[in-house]
């Protein structure tokens, strides 16, 4: 409690009314006592003795002495607040209980900052209201400028019309330098149990624990305006709205970094962007700029093995991994510290497009990544994820032949297994794009009591990099105030003005330590956040530990977790990017990189080229660190087919092909099971509308083939026809596309006529059965009774959920015949 004033306060009104710094001043002579009420004179002298008070109480600074103290440095004490003898004590004015329709009820805050509240309280809706100017102002017309006369110039003075247009021309900000393009999304993470042994992280407080969250998703490489299917890394930034304040793990599709060093991350960022000379090809890799960086950084040649496989163009963002690339740190509340890596399985598998299909969708719905995000929200088939962890110790990380804060390596599961400790659930679409995802600001470096980080220097550049790149984008140092950016507790410090300042400050005090405002707010010691005490005993330098010259070991490890079809689409992969790369000499610089991962990989790629295998690149060290991983020789889990997933065909898209002639009732059926299923079933015709307009229940088509191509949906149902089938050049590259896709068909009665047509086989080389092409006929009633048709659709949706069929691919004949047709 503050001590109590022993000299009673100053007499007469010219005391009350004097400056709040310094001597009082001289009351005007046409000013009276009476002109102030007993209550207001009883509020000035009680501010100004209570903050005399608090002065007194404080005779000097109680923490001083504990800055210089090396217990202190690990463990900083608590502030030590003064209570004031009265609320009104600290306040800016003694009116500040006056109330307004502006002003509110006019009560104090009492240690609330006001401006943290749910977002509902910054919604807008405009139901049954008139048009108003930002002046809240009503708009009388809003279709006419103000005229001198019907024909006349246009005036000056009309500032409905000025405001319309000045908000017009600053609406946009800059957008992102990377990671431009994305889409977000509101949730919540669940704590499966309580990680108290390992970190004080506030959402693994204790099982059952749900932490808001927003997550948004997002291309590296591509402007704003870029389509979503190209070749490139994914973002996946989650931001925790915890109890202990934001919390952001900003994460990617890769477990590895092109870059590892302070200085080359912007570089990194660089080479993959438009060429400064002719502003193209945009938000893609193939172009000379791009190979002829990474062929002179060796160690870009385990993150390149990414880029190159079907990681690098996923089926949509509910079906890929994100990591958290870096080495983190867990701390737990005895002090003690743990290294972790952080790991996001989606529950629906991981999947991904081929390219061909990627290049179509790009052309058809350049969108198709945010809408199916969007769709399958609205839906109620929620995005779902499981957060998995590797943690090991200081001492482990030492024994690995490789250094964790290289952010070019991973460490693999077979080293350290996952453990999953929590779900990520999104459950709620923005309202706004523009308030919520376009403006919402990431960085590594906002963490809670519990993570820390590393020493890995690029972690640490972009510790640096979000926070400088947000002031310019958002426009000041008050962007943690936009609504989307604040967190859910309070937030007290004793930073003020600024562009876009929101808070209205209580009080004078604007510095810490102090006295007059009671010492608050007070540093908070130990309930805050302080870094692990790690020791350190270097010389400063520039360079790099021997262990990050290793460029090679785990790029190979990569290429040998990838199935054989994966391998195969990586060979295309390179072949097709080295070929739109202009400069012979970058293609074969690059070539020689590859002979250093592996022999038959640079073989076919240089074959594909049109070159030998040149010479592979020297090592960088005459003594390099192992070439290999000695205790993992192939991580299985590095495959995309390692996690099929366990959503089943939730939120798949089948397209129902509605033709002339076809019997209605079979695949009325079919759409009923696949929606009970949660798969997402839609009638595709050759026009719109009903193809029996006599009968109100026969099926219309949602969508025409032109709108819809083969390549926006997961599988397809191709109906069986009544009549004499006409050849349709349309339905026939539909179901080719599907085919070559490696995707499920499910084909009813002769429907198998319109496969023959496209020179699709029923089955595989050998008369081997095709796993993702179900056949129903009619006339199979099934032994004991129950449908055939039933069966079909239970076979042919355990086909959709493995999502792809690559044995067309390794079937010569199969692959050749739906390929040409």
């Amino acid at each position: 409690m503050a001590k109590q004033r022993k000299t009673p306060p100053p007499e007469g009104i010219g005391a009350i009314l004097g400056t709040m710094s310094g001597p009082a001043g001289s009351t005007p002579a046409d000013r009276r006592k009476e002109d102030i009420s007993p209550e207001r004179h009883r509020r000035i002298a009680t501010q100004k003795d209570g903050q005399a008070a608090l002065a007194e109480a404080v005779p000097a600074n109680p923490l001083k002495a504990s800055e210089y103290s090396a217990d202190n440095a690990r463990r900083p004490k608590a502030g030590d607040p003064v209570a004031p003898l009265a609320d009104g004590v600290t306040g800016s004015t003694v009116t500040e209980d006056t109330g307004s329709a502006k002003l509110g009820e006019g009560s104090p805050p009492a240690g609330n900052n006001r401006t943290i509240t749910p977002l509902d309280a910054q919604r807008v809706d405009s139901g049954g209201q008139a048009l108003t100017t930002n002046q809240g102002v009503a708009v009388a017309d809003n279709q006419n400028s103000l005229k001198a006369g019907l024909r006349g110039p246009v005036l000056l003075e009309d500032f409905v019309l000025r405001e319309k247009i000045m908000h017009f021309d600053h609406e946009r900000i800059p957008e992102r330098v990377v990671h431009a393009r994305g889409s977000g999304a509101h949730g919540y993470f669940e704590c499966y149990d309580a990680l108290d042994e390992l970190t004080m992280a506030a959402p693994f407080a204790e099982a059952g624990k749900q932490t808001p969250v927003f997550v948004r998703f997002s291309t590296v490489a591509g402007e704003r305006g870029s389509a979503d299917t190209v070749r490139d890394v994914r973002g996946f930034a989650v931001k925790f709205y915890t109890d202990a304040g934001n919390w952001d793990l900003v994460g990617t599709t890769s477990r590895c970094s092109s870059s590892r060093t302070a200085t080359s991350f912007p570089t990194s960022c660089i080479r993959s962007s438009r060429n400064p000379t002719s502003p193209c090809p945009q938000a893609a890799s193939a172009h000379d700029t791009f190979w002829d960086f990474a062929s002179l950084m060796p160690e870009t040649m385990h993150m390149l093995l990414w880029i190159m496989s079907d990681r690098a163009i996923p089926r949509g963002y509910r079906t890929m991994q994100g990591f958290g690339v870096h080495t983190f740190r867990f701390v737990n509340a005895k002090g003690e510290s743990r290294f972790v890596k952080f790991h996001w399985n989606p529950m629906a598998g991981t999947h991904s497009l081929v390219w061909d299909e990627a290049v179509k969708i790009n052309g058809a719905d350049p969108d198709f990544h945010r809408r199916d995000l969007w769709e399958s929200i609205e839906s109620g088939a929620f995005p779902e994820y499981e957060l998995a962890v590797q943690v090991f110790t200081e001492e482990e990380a030492e024994s690995f032949p490789f250094d964790v804060l290289d952010a070019t390596k991973i460490v693999p599961e077979e080293l350290v297994p996952l453990k999953p400790v929590g779900r990520l659930v999104l459950n709620r679409n923005p309202d706004n794009f523009f308030a919520e995802t376009e403006q919402v600001a990431f960085c590594t470096a906002n963490v809670v009591p519990g993570i820390d980080f590393s020493n890995d220097p690029l972690l640490q550049a972009r510790n640096f990099s979000y926070l400088d790149t947000q002031l310019l984008r958002l426009g000041g140092p008050n962007f943690q105030q936009i609504p989307i950016n604040a967190p859910v507790v309070q937030v007290h410090n004793n930073q003020r003005d600024g562009f876009h300042q929101h808070a209205i400050h209580r009080g004078r005090v604007n510095y810490e330590p102090n006295s007059l405002g009671g010492g608050c707010p007070f540093q908070a010691g130990m309930r805050g956040f302080t870094s692990f005490p790690e020791p350190m005993f270097e010389d400063k330098v520039r360079g790099k530990p021997e262990k990050f010259a290793d460029h090679y070991s785990q790029a190979r490890l990569f290429l040998q977790g990838q199935s054989d079809v994966e391998k195969n689409r990586s060979v295309a992969a390179f072949r097709f990017e080295l070929t739109r790369v202009q400069t012979p000499a970058v293609r074969e610089r690059v070539v020689s990189l590859l002979a250093n991962v592996n022999d038959e990989l640079a073989g076919r790629v240089a074959d594909g080229l049109g070159f030998a295998v040149p010479d592979p690149q020297p090592p960088v060290l005459a003594e390099a660190t192992p070439a290999d991983l000695a205790r993992v020789e192939r991580s299985p889990a590095l495959s995309l087919l390692h996690r099929p997933g366990t959503a089943g065909v939730l939120g798949r898209r089948v397209a129902i092909l509605l033709t002339d002639e076809c019997e209605c009732a079979p695949l009325q059926q079919v759409y009923a099971r696949l929606a009970d299923a949660g798969a997402v079933p839609r009638y595709v015709g050759e026009r719109l509308g009903s193809l029996d307009q006599a009968d109100a229940d026969a099926p219309q088509a949602d969508i025409t083939l032109e709108a819809a191509p083969s390549a926006l949906w997961d599988a397809v149902v191709v109906p069986h026809r009544t009549g004499i089938p006409g050849r349709n050049g349309q339905l026939m590259e539909f179901v080719r596309d599907q085919y070559r896709h490696c995707k499920p068909l499910l084909v009813l009665g002769n429907g198998t006529e319109l496969l023959t047509e496209a020179g699709i086989p029923i089955l595989l080389e050998h008369a081997t059965e095709d796993p993702g092409l179900v056949a129903w006929f009619e006339d199979g009633e099934a032994a004991d009774g129950a449908s055939g048709l039933e069966d079909a659709v239970t076979r042919f949706m355990a086909a959709l959920a493995a999502h792809r069929h690559y044995d067309r691919e390794e079937d010569p004949l199969g692959c050749e015949r739906g390929r040409t047709g």
